[in-house]
């Protein structure tokens, strides 16, 4: 075992000390046990969480599998987008996507893509009642795509350009800045696993910005662009945890789980498996729509470049 290994399993085996008593504010004790397929291919950039190592499940996959059973909940995880079909995916209850790119491709990680008809099978399960959990970067997942000699095309609304799967999640990624602490304002603390959040909280996390949000979110935390490093959050206020409703599924997202240390921060954990356990409809909640209400800002876009403008050369006077 190496060192990053040890490292790995004495980070999960803390994040689980004490939540033993935990999942049973989520009914745990559900008689029938609820099906997640944990799908993490990256035909896009591959983030260290959920990376394998020499054969191992990567960091995330571990924590899953420690918390899943305490949850009532049996992950599969699987890279492999080939196996996408309507008879493959019928026994999951829910998909949880953690992934990149265009999956359709081979891409960065060389794992087998979905087919175009394995994809319309997955967006059609979770329309008809299937649920959806995303994190951090399923957002930046089959992106509209744009015209590759406009270089600002990714800060311009795609409208009704936007890939299926986008309208599905709920909104696309632009573009993140340096990691840092920012501040987030929590909506509702009634939805399953806010209740001890409802002041909002602090945390240093790989922070997205996003556009082309679905009208009917449910916003849950909303990102505090004031004071944050970096162009990409030089915008108002914009959703970045959410549920909403996509046909009779479903959708739970949340922006944050790129930083290994987050995924074994109790915070994070409370607010995920709460989404999971809406998804799954092990609880429900209300989620009426409230996107106006909670981030009427959230059309602004960040500016194309962070390179300042040119200094305008002053003119000499004419003597």
């Amino acid at each position: 075992m190496n060192r990053r290994q040890m490292l790995t399993r004495t980070a999960v085996a803390a994040a689980t000390l004490g939540l033993a008593s935990w999942p049973a504010a989520f009914a745990a004790d559900t008689k029938k046990k609820r099906r997640v397929l944990f799908f993490t291919k990256s035909s896009g950039f591959e983030h260290s969480a959920i990376k394998r190592n020499g054969g191992q499940p990567s960091f995330a996959e571990q924590v899953l599998a420690e918390l899943g059973p305490k949850h009532n909940l049996e992950f599969t995880f699987s890279k492999d987008g080939s196996l996408f079909s309507k008879k493959y995916l019928a026994p999951f209850d829910a998909f949880f996507f953690y992934t990149t790119g265009t999956l359709t491709e081979e891409g960065t990680d060389k794992n087998p893509p979905m087919t175009p008809e394995g994809k319309q099978a997955f967006l059609d399960a979770i329309h008809g009642g299937k649920g959806f959990i995303g994190s951090h970067s399923a957002t930046d997942t089959f992106h509209t795509q744009p015209d590759p000699q406009d270089k600002s095309a990714r800060y311009q609304h795609n409208g009704e350009r936007s890939d299926p799967y986008l309208k599905m999640i709920g909104a696309e990624f632009i573009k993140h800045g340096p990691q840092q602490v920012a501040r987030m304002t929590a909506v509702d603390a009634k939805f399953p696993g806010f209740a001890k959040h409802a002041a909002g909280f602090e945390l240093n996390e790989e922070w997205y910005s996003l556009k082309e949000f679905q009208p009917n979110l449910h916003v849950l935390l909303v990102q505090e662009t004031a004071g944050m490093k970096g162009s990409e959050y030089q915008r108002g206020s914009y959703p970045a945890t959410w549920a909403r409703m996509h046909g009779q599924g479903r959708v739970f997202y949340t922006s944050m789980g790129h930083r290994e240390d987050v995924w074994t921060n109790p915070l994070f954990q409370e607010i995920l498996f709460g989404g999971i356990h809406w998804a799954v409809r092990n609880v429900d909640a209300d989620v009426t729509p409230n996107l106006e209400q909670a981030a009427p800002k959230h059309g602004e876009l960040p500016p194309p470049s962070s390179a300042p403008a040119p200094a305008k050369k002053e003119k000499k006077a004419k003597k």
